[in-house]
């Protein structure tokens, strides 16, 4: 058909005022960057040095950071990803006190707990959580009532230049396993993070941030379904970063080795009464040990440094019994000490049976009847910073592990199993491997075919002293994420008061 020049100009005029109502339709009605910076797994307060003779990590270097990010005037969301009050020498202690303290001092913006939160029980975790100066967050966390927990909140919305950044925490959804939540109850973190972002998304919600400790299974599968847009993650104490243009998942190594910082540009616009974001991420990994502590908290964990100094001179208990922990003692045979430390490893973990190998305590030492024995000592006794692992085992890889215990007598060896809630009875003239000729676990003949759970160091669980029916066994607790041992023991000394578990049977040639 032929247009005439003002037909066309008429069909162009109209187009053009087509295309500029499409665009005030789509216009841009908000748009910032927000910086999200992540902590997770922080257990130590000071620095340590690493295998590259550099020193990092610690609270005064994370200081430093967030200090540092906050001070560009931009806007900054500091996330804990969770796991602090435990496992340390210092929280053995203070059950965590100390480090609520430090937190307070750079107070993130959202905080999730890890399993580590729990390790004292329900009672100390409300006690902890009460004095944080800091928001909590846990939406798949209730009380045995299924009321919220005091202080804690399920999620919230923050506008930041007129963009509504959604935020969620999820605590470690298998922490009644790995410790001591009693009747805390956890739902499934991958169901209630989609929850808990569909939610945000129907309460308006531009951009959905998920702070979580969790299995870094869990966060892959949730990428997947793209509920959350950032997941600032915690718990496998690894430096991870993964971008697939629709969601991105972050987690920061562990105690302050690395602190990540992702800044993210966002912009919303508006067409026929709908938002729509866009937005990019630019990660930045900070190696803490380029950077300057910050004095003022440098200062404070020097005094809880040289208040842990002194507290190692503190009396635990006192022994009604010899205790000796010469190799010579515990590389052949059963020995009191070894008792005592499965004991504590058993109780715990609430495990069925505990081995501690003997090679294990290294002190060396007799210890008379009527001798005070300190936090000091049990250091001593326990140099290596092992952690107590829970593995599931069944009852024939139990007892494959307690014929290498035995393997080399009457040679010393520091495989010799010291036991808790078990009895072994075997005969030295047999050839090794087949010496064993009763084991009873809580007083009931060992089954082959039953599992047990069974606590012990994270050197056997990987597989040290030829303990390799332990390297592929079920974890209950993952090797990097284990209690501290000498805490263990310290407590378990400090509940008895008086030392009197002897040389009981345990582990006894007929």
């Amino acid at each position: 058909m032929h247009l005439t020049r003002r037909r066309f100009l008429t069909w162009l005029g109209a187009l053009l005022a087509t295309v500029r109502t499409t665009f005030a339709r789509a216009q841009t009605v908000a748009s910032t960057t927000v910086t999200f910076v992540l902590t997770n797994d922080i257990y130590l307060m000071d620095a340590q040095e690493g295998s590259d003779g550099k020193t990092r990590g610690g609270f005064a270097r994370l200081a430093a950071v967030v200090k540092a990010e906050r001070a560009k005037g931009g806007h900054v969301v500091f996330a804990h990803g969770g796991d602090t009050l435990s496992p340390s020498l210092m929280s053995g202690l203070d059950r965590g006190a100390h480090i609520v303290t430090l937190t307070n001092m750079i107070r993130p913006d959202i905080f999730a707990p890890g399993n580590h939160e729990f390790d004292f029980g329900k009672a100390t975790f409300l006690e902890r959580m009460a004095e944080a100066k800091f928001p909590l967050y846990a939406a798949n966390l209730r009380a045995a009532d299924g009321a919220t927990l005091p202080a804690f909140k399920d999620r919230a919305i923050v506008e930041i230049d007129g963009v509504r950044i959604g935020l969620t925490g999820l605590a470690y959804e298998r922490s009644p396993k790995t410790s001591s939540t009693e009747d805390l109850r956890f739902a499934s973190t991958l169901e209630t993070t989609k929850a808990q972002a569909a939610t945000l998304r129907q309460e308006g919600a531009d951009f959905i941030v998920a702070v979580m400790h969790c299995d870094r299974g869990d966060s892959l599968a949730l990428q997947f379904t793209r509920a959350a847009d950032l997941m600032l993650t915690g718990h496998t104490h690894d430096l991870f970063i993964t971008h697939d243009e629709r969601s991105a998942i972050v987690e920061s190594s562990y105690d302050a080795h690395y602190v990540t910082a992702i800044d993210v540009a966002i912009t919303v616009s508006e067409k026929d009464g709908k938002r729509a974001t866009k937005w990019w991420p630019q990660f930045r990994i900070i190696d803490t040990a380029t950077v300057t502590p910050d004095p003022e908290v440098a200062t404070v964990v020097a005094g809880f440094q040289a208040r842990l100094e002194r507290e190692l001179k503190t009396p635990l208990a006192t022994s009604a019994i010899e205790l000796d922990t010469r190799s010579a003692t515990l590389r052949t045979g059963e020995a009191a000490v070894g008792n005592l430390i499965a004991d504590a490893m058993r109780l715990q973990t609430h495990a069925d049976v505990a081995v501690m190998n003997g090679g294990g305590i290294r002190a060396g030492k007799v210890y008379p009847a009527g001798l005070v024995i300190t936090r000091q000592d049990v250091l001593s006794e326990l140099p290596f910073g092992n952690r107590i692992v829970v593995v599931s085992i069944d009852g024939a890889g139990l007892r494959a592990a307690m014929e290498n215990g035995l393997a080399k007598l009457p040679t010393p060896s520091g495989r010799f199993p010291q036991v808790s809630g078990m009895t072994v009875r075997f005969d030295p003239s047999r050839p090794a491997g087949q010496r064993i000729t009763a084991i009873t676990v809580d007083g009931a003949p060992l089954d082959d075919k039953r599992r047990y759970r069974v606590a012990i160091n994270d050197f056997i669980a990987r597989g040290g002293d030829d303990y390799t029916m332990f390297q592929n066994a079920d974890r209950i607790t993952p090797d990097y994420d284990a209690p501290l041992l000498a805490p263990a023991v310290m407590e378990h000394l400090e509940a008895l008061g008086t030392i009197r578990t002897g040389v009981e049977g345990r582990v006894k040639a007929e």
